[in-house]
């Protein structure tokens, strides 16, 4: 009988899902969907190998405040039941935070849950909801392998320059220093660069994730150098909800002015910044650019702002710039969002194609710009697929 094998991708109100071919080398899904809104009346969708949607059985009956632990308890079965003949041989999870210990994907047992568990503070978001995956697979086919595929895993070979922060080194030697996000995309994007950039794959590239959660990445030989998240994954450009960086001393000031809690900045800082909390409206791109709130477009422009800046701010750490590449919910759709940023790159040598950035091409900068720009779609489900049938060989 063949093998299939299952990722799982947990978000703070989401969890991705695909099933692939475990005994070739298919980068397609047999199955991929995507349970939105969870928490606040779940939205389930799934299509097959085809495009076909397939039909939700009895995900249909999820109740409105559904939490991950229960909507991933209802899937697994369903997809039981969906995936075809093969039997599933190992689940691939994406794992936020991999801390100092984890620098590669792991098989994971209870010694190694219990080492992610103590990293949850430093991704709230994400972190919790990655755990709850993991517990709810073994809840259901506890004999069942499962591996654990780490974002802060891609940036492990940085210089340390890179790496540190500004503070005494006792606090760095207990493991207060950049880890980077958002590795699992930059993993893909690099491994297809040779498809679309032949021998300048290895040249200086900035990646830019840029979607509800944000971040870039410099590459140099397709290997990270320097990122824009730190030690969390608050840190950075602005994202969705998320302020990213931040003068410390406002942290301090809302403790000692405000009077304003842990949790209450926490809250603050993680969910109620960034678009939305600029805008007031909302943190989905698509909205505020169909809005004609003054305020959506305030939003728009400090996410670009910050954005651009972060950008330049990664190119010391290759000593120039030689392509750009845009992957992500925003980075791959928003037009709009590409334009602005590239417009306060002109003193980089960076030149947009306005046609082929309307019309989403892979390459949106014109013949005679220095800096060639690209979109390219990121699939970090594929690289957790391969991280599992490197487990299985």
């Amino acid at each position: 009988m063949s093998r299939v094998l299952l990722t799982l991708n947990a978000g703070s109100s989401s969890v991705k899902f695909a099933v692939f071919e475990g005994d070739t080398g298919s980068t397609e899904p047999v199955i991929f969907g995507k349970i939105a809104g969870i928490g606040n009346a779940p939205i389930f969708s799934a299509r097959d190998k085809n495009g076909a949607p397939l039909d939700k059985g009895m995900l249909e009956t999820l109740e409105v405040s559904a939490d991950h632990d229960q909507v991933i308890a209802r899937l697994l079965p369903w997809l039981e039941t969906h995936h075809g003949q093969g039997a599933l041989a190992a689940v691939g999870h994406r794992v936020v935070h991999g801390g100092r210990d984890f620098t590669a994907p792991e098989r994971i047992s209870d010694k190694v849950l219990q080492k992610l568990e103590t990293l949850a503070p430093l991704a709230p978001l994400h972190q919790p909801h990655n755990i709850a995956s993991i517990r709810a697979v073994a809840n259901w086919k506890p004999d069942l392998p499962q591996i654990a595929c780490f974002d802060t895993s891609f940036h492990r070979d940085q210089m340390r320059p890179a790496k540190r922060f500004a503070l005494p080194r006792s606090l760095t030697d207990e493991g207060i220093i950049r880890y980077g996000f958002h590795g699992l995309s930059y993993d893909h994007i690099a491994s297809v660069l040779p498809e679309h950039l032949g021998k300048q794959a290895d040249a200086r590239i900035i990646i830019a994730h840029l979607g509800n959660g944000a971040s870039m990445c410099a590459m140099k030989d397709r290997k990270s150098q320097a990122t824009t998240m730190g030690f969390t994954a608050l840190d950075g450009l602005m994202m969705g909800r998320r302020c990213g960086t931040l003068d410390p001393g406002v942290v301090l000031y809302l403790m000692q002015s405000k009077g304003m809690q842990a949790a209450e900045i926490e809250k603050l800082l993680y969910k109620k910044s960034g678009l939305l909390g600029v805008s007031g409206l909302t943190n989905d791109m698509q909205v505020l650019q169909n809005s004609d709130d003054p305020h959506a477009k305030d939003a728009i422009e400090l996410y670009c702002y910050r954005a651009a800046s972060g950008l330049a701010g990664l190119v010391p750490s290759i000593g120039g710039l030689d392509a750009v590449v845009f992957t992500a919910g925003i980075g791959e759709n928003s037009a709009l969002v590409r334009r602005q940023i590239c417009d306060q790159l002109g003193w980089l040598g960076v030149t947009l194609d306005d046609a082929a950035n309307t019309r989403n091409e892979v390459v949106i900068s014109t013949a005679a710009s220095k800096v060639k720009v690209l979109v390219i779609p990121t699939n970090e489900e594929l690289v957790v697929a391969k991280a599992c049938r490197n487990f299985l060989s």
